[in-house]
């Protein structure tokens, strides 16, 4: 299929989707943005806010389902980014979490399968729960944990979004494809709600000491938002994709300590790192995976994505963003 000419673009003002905002912008398409600013911030967008191909919009998709369905029957396209996100605001509010991430994406879901719009929707690594796999594959079991325990919500709405999706290709050959997202990390990303690396580098830049939570021998993989959004700008216009599932991540893999020690390096800091107790950090029963590795060979086969920025970059360029003043500064968890 050819590239879509208007996209719409949910959590527009959010991290990543502010990026890919810009970069659809780059490829002059018409974009339109809509965010309820909820964890979405206009800051965002400001150096596109001007665009005379931008139009952003105040929308809640969980609420305002006839304004949505508008807006996705005069789009060519439509990328899901918006969502309740990060691990303390789904244990603090796991009933936002799930009426945002599965209402709102139910809403979406149905206008786009009306419409027949080409849609990506955003889901996350989350959905392996406690597999004990060295690499996570796309066609995976997922072992999820017990609805004792809040953390699990975000990972249960995410997978019944897939769900849907998966039902809507296979019921009427929906146009629709699922990433799914590892760690994404870079410049305006909030430590607000327990992102870890904007929290590590606010600290850092202070001489503050960095909260570990656990043990810190948990590992991830840390993507930069542009790598992310250069795979979604391939996937938009890939047909062979409809139907699928892909994994989009970095594969260098670190311990949360090993990330602590990394950016005290390259900030020069002073800081000292302090080992939280996860039973001090989160309500009692809390539950972490240990580590979280994609397996990405799916949509290099298909596309030839590739990581360009390695953990280094992802870190040097959180820093730029703080010493310019556009980095998120807050310090809390």
């Amino acid at each position: 299929m050819d590239f879509p000419k208007k996209v719409l673009v949910t959590g527009g003002a959010g991290f990543i989707g502010s990026f890919l905002v810009e970069a659809l912008l780059a490829k002059h398409c018409h974009v339109v943005a809509a965010d309820n600013f909820s964890t979405g911030c206009r800051a965002n967008l400001d150096a596109v806010a001007h665009h005379p191909a931008l139009e952003i919009v105040e929308l809640d998709v969980t609420r305002d389902a006839a304004q949505l369905a508008a807006l996705v029957k005069d789009a060519d396209a439509v990328v899901h980014l918006a969502a309740a996100v990060g691990v303390e605001l789904i244990v603090d509010d796991p009933v936002r979490s799930i009426t945002t991430n599965v209402r709102g994406t139910e809403n979406l879901l149905g206008a786009a399968a009306q419409y027949g719009k080409r849609t990506i929707i955003a889901s996350t690594s989350e959905v392996y729960g406690k597999s004990g796999n060295d690499l996570f594959a796309e066609y995976d079991d997922l072992v999820l944990g017990s609805p004792y325990f809040s953390r699990w919500s975000y990972a249960c709405g995410k997978l019944l979004d897939e769900f849907l999706l998966m039902a809507l290709c296979q019921k009427q050959r929906f146009p629709g494809t699922i990433v799914r997202f590892f760690n994404t990390v870079g410049p305006r990303q909030t430590g607000r709600y327990g992102m870890v690396l904007p929290r590590f580098v606010a600290a850092a830049l202070q001489n503050a000491p960095l909260r570990v939570f656990g043990d810190g021998k948990q590992s991830r993989c840390f993507c930069h938002v542009c790598d992310v959004v250069r795979a979604l700008l391939l996937l938009l216009a890939e047909e062979k994709s409809f139907g699928n599932i892909y994994n989009i991540g970095s594969t260098e893999l670190i311990t949360i300590g090993d990330l602590a020690r990394r950016v005290i390096d390259r900030t020069h800091s002073r800081s000292a790192i302090e080992i939280i107790p996860y039973c001090e950090a989160y309500p009692a029963g809390f539950e972490d995976m240990r580590r979280r590795k994609p397996d990405t060979s799916a949509v290099t086969a298909l596309t030839g994505w590739q990581v360009e920025h390695d953990l280094d970059d992802v870190i040097d360029d959180i820093v730029a963003s703080f010493s310019a003043g556009t980095g998120k500064k807050e310090s809390g968890n």
